[in-house]
C-alpha cells in the first residue's frame, strides 16, 4: 500500500491553484449547459437525431481542431497568455449566440459553439498541465483530480440553468393532454413565432456566460502567477512530439482519452432520450442529469482520496470495470432500474478523465504542453461517437423505440458504444498498472 507525504498544493501558490481551479468550473459550466441543447434544437429546429448530434460534433470538434495550436501558443509564451486567449474565444463564441438567434440559422449555432470550445481548448491544454506542474511530482495526479473536482461543481450549474431557464421555457417542448406535441401540430406561421421565442430563451444564458468570462479574463489578467521553469521552457515540437509517442502510457492514455470522453459525452447526452423512451419529459429527465452530476462529484471526491492509497493504475481499473458492469444493466434491463443503471455510469466516470490525463503525462516534463495537447485532441471523441449513437437512433425512425435490436429498444441497444469505451479504458488501466505502478505498493 502507497502513502503521500508531499503537499498536494504548496502553500505559497494557493490563491493561484484556487483561479486556475475556477476554470475547470466555468469550462464545466459549458459543457452541460450544452448537453441539454442537442434535444431542445431538435424540437425547435425539426430536426432528425443525425441532424441534432452536430451540436456535439461542433462542439467537441473545436478541441481537435485547436488544441495542437493552443499547445504551439503556450510553447512560445506562457501558460498564463494561453489562458487568457482561451478565455478570450470562449467569450466570443459564447456572445456570438446574440445574432445565431436572430438569424435562425442552425449552422449559426454551430459556428458559435465551433468557436467557444476553440477557447475550451485553450483552456484544458493550458489549465492541465499547468495544475499538474503546481507542486512536486508526486502529487501531480492528485492535484489534478482535486482541480478537477470543481469541473462538476460547474457541470451541475450548467445543468440547473439549462432545466430552469431554458427547457422549462421552451414552448416547442409543449404536450397536449395526450402526451403528443403541440408544437408539430401547428401552422408554420405560428411556428415561427414560437421557434423566436424559444431560440431567444437558448440565447441568453450564453451570452450572460459570455460576460461573466469577460469578468473571468480581466481577473486572471490582473493577478500574478506562478511559472515551472522547466515545463514552460521552449522545446522542439518535433523533437516533443517524438519523445512522446515513444511511450505506450503516453499514446495508450491518448486513445484511451477517446474512448473516454466519447462514453461520457453518449451517457450524459443520450440519458435524456432515455429517460422520455420510458415517459419521462424533457425537462423532468434534466433532474436525472443533475442527479448524475452528484453522483458524478461524489465519486470524483471519493477517486481522490483513494489515490492516496492506491495506485492510479489499479483504482482506473476498478472504476472501468465497475462502469462496464453498469452500462450492461443500461442496456438489458429497460425501464427505471436501466435508466438508474444510467445514473450510476457516473460514479465510475469521475475519476477517468484527470487520472488518464496525469498517467499519461506522468514523468513527461517539458514535453507536458504538446503532450496535453495531444490528451485534448483525444475530447474529439466526443464529437464522433454520440454522432455514431444518434445514427443507430435513427435506424427505426425519429423514435427512440420504433425497433427491437437484441431484444431491446435501440435506445438501449445504443449504450453498447460507451460499452466497448469502457473495455478500452479497463486494457489501458491493466497495462499501465502491471507494468507501471506494481511496485509501487508493494
Amino acid at each position: 500500500m502507497k502513502t503521500k507525504t508531499h503537499a498536494i498544493v504548496p502553500k505559497g501558490i494557493v490563491l493561484p491553484f484556487i483561479l486556475i481551479t475556477s476554470l475547470f468550473a466555468l469550462w464545466g459550466f459549458a459543457n452541460d449547459i450544452t448537453n441539454p441543447m442537442v434535444s431542445a434544437f431538435k424540437k425547435v429546429l425539426e430536426l432528425n437525431n443525425f441532424q441534432a448530434s452536430l451540436v456535439q460534433l461542433a462542439f467537441y470538434g473545436g478541441y481537435f481542431t485547436m488544441a495542437l495550436p493552443a499547445a504551439i501558443f503556450v510553447n512560445k509564451y506562457s501558460y498564463k497568455k494561453g489562458i487568457l486567449l482561451g478565455l478570450a474565444l470562449y467569450a466570443i463564441g459564447a456572445l456570438l449566440f446574440f445574432p445565431a438567434a436572430a438569424y435562425q440559422e442552425f449552422g449559426y449555432f454551430l459556428a458559435a459553439l465551433y468557436i467557444l470550445t476553440f477557447g475550451l481548448a485553450f483552456l484544458e491544454t493550458t489549465a492541465n498541465p499547468y495544475i499538474l506542474s503546481m507542486g512536486p511530482q508526486e502529487t501531480a495526479t492528485q492535484r489534478l483530480n482535486l482541480a478537477q473536482a470543481f469541473n462538476p461543481i460547474g457541470a451541475l450549474g450548467g445543468l440547473i440553468v439549462a432545466q430552469k431557464f431554458i427547457l422549462g421555457a421552451l414552448q416547442s417542448d409543449d404536450l397536449d393532454e395526450n402526451g403528443n406535441s403541440i408544437y408539430e401540430t401547428l401552422s408554420e406561421s405560428a411556428k415561427s413565432v414560437i421557434r423566436t421565442s424559444d431560440l431567444a430563451v437558448i440565447r441568453n444564458p450564453y451570452v450572460i456566460l459570455g460576460l461573466v468570462v469577460i469578468a473571468f479574463f480581466v481577473l486572471i489578467l490582473i493577478v500574478k502567477m506562478p511559472q515551472n521553469k522547466e515545463q514552460e521552457s521552449q522545446v522542439n515540437i518535433k523533437e516533443s512530439i517524438k519523445r512522446l509517442f515513444s511511450h505506450p502510457k503516453f499514446y495508450g492514455g491518448v486513445i484511451a482519452q477517446a474512448f473516454y470522453v466519447g462514453a461520457q459525452i453518449m451517457c450524459w447526452t443520450y440519458l435524456y432520450q432515455y429517460a422520455e423512451s420510458i415517459g419521462i419529459e424533457n425537462q423532468s429527465a434534466v433532474k436525472y442529469g443533475i442527479i448524475a452530476l452528484i453522483v458524478f462529484l461524489i465519486g470524483r471526491w471519493i477517486g481522490t482520496a483513494l489515490l492516496r492509497y492506491l495506485s492510479a493504475g489499479k483504482l482506473l481499473f476498478i472504476f472501468s470495470i465497475g462502469a462496464m458492469i453498469a452500462t450492461l444493466v443500461t442496456i438489458f434491463v429497460p425501464g427505471y432500474i436501466g435508466l438508474y443503471a444510467l445514473v450510476s455510469i457516473s460514479f465510475f466516470m469521475s475519476l477517468m478523465f484527470p487520472t488518464i490525463y496525469g498517467i499519461a503525462l506522468e514523468g513527461q516534463g517539458e514535453d507536458a504542453k504538446f503532450g496535453a495537447a495531444f490528451l485534448v485532441m483525444a475530447i474529439v471523441g466526443g464529437a464522433l461517437m454520440p454522432t455514431l449513437q444518434g445514427i443507430i437512433l435513427d435506424l427505426g425512425g425519429d423514435g427512440y423505440t420504433d425497433i427491437q435490436i437484441l431484444g431491446v429498444p435501440e435506445v438501449n441497444f445504443s449504450f453498447i458504444l460507451p460499452f466497448i469505451c469502457f473495455i478500452v479504458i479497463a486494457v489501458y488501466s491493466r497495462n499501465v498498472y502491471k507494468k507501471y505502478h506494481t511496485a509501487d505498493e508493494n
